[in-house]
């Protein structure tokens, strides 16, 4: 399993992740550090353990409203899809009363046609 080392708030760390994910963890790692950081410049020195709890609270309200906006999101993409549902179906009873339409008006062209040929008769 490989093993990648972090820094946050000044400290290494030494993490195990997966296969591939040695980039991935390394870029959370900075952003929860710049977090940290954030919280440092803003109350200044207020210990580590503070700084931490704060940073972690101030991602995790992040998440929370990038949560509530997906909830919101796939709640508008439902609807959009309901929506294009319904259009589809629409456009598909329209598409069989123009092909009836056509039907018939070439079954009248036909007998106009046919009417209008001389008869064998006569």
């Amino acid at each position: 399993m490989p093993q990648v080392n972090v820094t946050i708030a000044g400290k290494a760390y030494r993490m195990a992740c997966g296969e591939g994910e040695e980039s991935h963890l390394e870029d959370l790692a900075r952003f929860y550090d710049g977090k940290i950081e954030e919280m440092r410049q803003a109350f200044g020195e207020i210990g580590d353990m503070r700084l931490h709890v704060m940073a972690a609270l101030m991602v995790a309200d992040e998440v929370s409203e990038l949560k509530k906006r997906l909830a919101k999101l796939e709640g508008h993409l439902d609807s959009l899809q309901g929506d294009a549902g319904s259009a589809d179906q629409r456009a598909g009873e329209l598409e069989q009363r123009a092909a009836a339409a056509l039907e018939a008006a070439a079954e009248r062209i036909e007998g106009v046609a046919r009417s209008l040929l001389p008869t064998a008769a006569g």
